[in-house]
């Protein structure tokens, strides 16, 4: 065995933004699932090397720190804390899979937290004097008309392709009906909630009667914003040999893509890790819009059948930092044996795909 490999995953329960997690903190969201990690794989805090954590909202500093200590991990446990929006959750796996690979970490706790309840007010400054004006989401692109809203950017993807809005509510109630048939046995209880707050029996006469956002794009095909925290456990091939489960990361690639077009943003970091000969045994692909989801799925070759079959981002909610961990923690709990993909898009035009081995 060499190479790094997943030991433990899981993650809270998902949430819509001012609901049963209102009030927690990041750390409150974090320390819970941390500490699942370590159990599962029967692990003592002192032996984790490093927490990677994302966040996309919060107010800055060192969230993955407080997230270490409110664990009780080690004092020497620094933490660190990255920022690729959506992305960043799938990102820390990858980033964690490095440390391992090149010797520099041997036990690594990877994932994101994001309190989209508790994200902070922005201002933004006026060098001439005047008043500060508040603001909701950062530029991602230099360029204005090269950075659209995202709901905008989903309705000229779905205009671009063809997916009407029937296709999507279709998709979006296919994802409610399998997470509520699923189970979840990656889920940590936090609060005394162990289930996820969002999914519900919709149906096409529901998702009908939803407001218009943008073009087709609808509260019913496009993830709600949620607060939630997802981790997994990456250590050397030593530390993998005797462990009860473990999946190897065989490949894990971020790219950009053509910034005003986020959704397709994960075919290139797709086609990077796939071979045209692979057979998939189950892949995790986002939800952040039904159509970005469906355009991934027919754009990568992806068999539907084995794509999110216990439910996705539309039946959960979007906790932004979070949502790439939360792929990877639905993946180690339902994939027993072949290969597995997780895929996610980011504002700006960016996607990251991790390509695991049971």
């Amino acid at each position: 065995m060499s190479g790094a490999y997943i030991i433990a995953a899981r993650r809270s329960p998902v949430m819509p933004a001012g609901g049963a997690f209102a009030r927690l903190q990041l750390q409150d969201l974090s320390a819970p699932v941390l500490l699942a990690c370590l159990a599962d794989a029967g692990f003592a805090p002192e032996q984790v090397d490093e927490v990677i954590l994302s966040n996309a909202l919060g107010a800055g500093g060192n969230p993955a720190r407080v997230a270490a200590l409110a664990a009780r991990l080690p004092d020497r446990v620094a933490g660190l804390s990255i920022d690729r929006q959506c992305a960043g959750g799938l990102d820390a796996v990858i980033l964690a899979r490095a440390l391992v690979e090149s010797g520099a970490a041997e036990v690594v706790l990877a994932g994101g937290a994001e309190s989209y309840s508790r994200r902070p007010q922005r201002l933004r400054t006026d060098p001439g004097g005047g008043p500060a004006l508040p603001y909701d989401a950062p530029p991602f692109t230099p360029w204005p008309h090269r950075d659209p809203d995202m709901h905008v950017a989903a309705a000229a993807l779905a205009e671009k392709l063809g997916i009407d809005r029937a296709a999507q509510d279709a998709f979006a109630v296919a994802s409610h009906a399998a997470a509520m048939g699923a189970r979840h046995p990656e889920i940590v209880a936090v609060n005394g909630i162990a289930r996820d707050g969002f999914t519900r029996a919709l149906t096409p006469a529901l998702a009908a009667r939803a407001r218009v956002i943008a073009g087709p794009i609808t509260p019913a095909n496009a993830a709600v914003a949620a607060d939630g925290a997802a981790f997994c456990l990456v250590v050397s091939a030593r530390l993998a040999r005797p462990a009860k489960r473990a999946l190897r990361i065989v490949a894990g690639v971020t790219r950009g893509g053509i910034p005003e077009e986020p959704g397709l943003a994960p075919l290139g970091a797709i086609a990077q890790v796939l071979s045209p000969r692979l057979a998939l045994d189950r892949a995790e692909i986002m939800e952040a819009y039904a159509v970005q989801a469906i355009a991934c799925i027919m754009g990568a070759g992806l068999d539907p059948a084995r794509v999110n079959i216990g439910g996705g981002a539309l039946a959960r909610g979007h906790p932004v930092g979070a949502s790439g961990a939360v792929l990877v923690a639905r993946m180690f709990a339902d994939l027993h044996q072949g290969h597995g993909l997780c895929a996610i898009a980011a504002a700006g035009g960016i996607g990251s795909a991790l390509l695991v081995h049971a």
